[in-house]
């Protein structure tokens, strides 16, 4: 049995060295090419798909910001959240990080600021490379108005998570706070 196809059919003799030989140069020439399997149509549709939607959010993006700013709600948001934020201790020892355009940023905190964030009480935004912690109604605001402001935002989730009754694991809670 560990004999492939190709060697058991040149010991029955039904195929000679240069077919075998000539079959698997081209099994290597066809993935080298890469065979069109029509896929590839498929793929560029889906990512053109995606770009327009990509364009089509951030052009809504850029008006409703641009309509805050009208209004003069982004400057007032600005000020709002800089007077309302909650300075971070200087002996904040928990490192809390969360992501910010595809970046990891980190703050330190005490536990008193770590649950509070855990529970949704406050989040972060980040304006002109400043953290803030502020509060989750004011982050959910400014989550709305400029949405790439907004650094770190609890939701919650309306999700009922069933557990089954043969579940061995029943007993032991899982972390909302792990450290990553």
């Amino acid at each position: 049995m560990a004999n492939s196809f190709q060697e058991q059919l040149l010991k029955a003799g039904l195929v000679s060295k240069q077919k075998v030989q000539k079959a698997r140069t081209q099994k290597r020439r066809d993935r080298k090419a890469k065979v069109d399997d029509g896929s590839a149509d498929l793929k560029q549709q889906i990512a053109a798909q995606k770009l327009e939607q990509v364009a089509k959010d951030k052009a809504l993006n850029e008006q409703n910001f641009a309509a805050a700013t009208e209004k003069g709600l982004v400057r007032g948001l600005v000020t709002e959240f800089t007077r309302l934020a909650i300075r971070l201790p200087r002996s904040g020892e928990i490192k809390f990080n969360f992501t910010h355009n595809n970046k990891i940023f980190s703050v330190y905190v005490d536990d008193k600021l770590q649950t509070q964030l855990l529970n949704g009480q406050l989040g972060i935004v980040r304006h002109e490379d400043a953290s803030y912690l502020v509060p989750h109604k004011l982050a959910e605001r400014v989550n709305m108005l400029v949405p790439h402001w907004c650094g770190y935002l609890w939701v919650k989730n309306d999700n009922n998570q069933v557990v089954e009754e043969d579940d061995p694991y029943a007993d032991y809670v899982i972390p909302d706070d792990l450290m990553w």
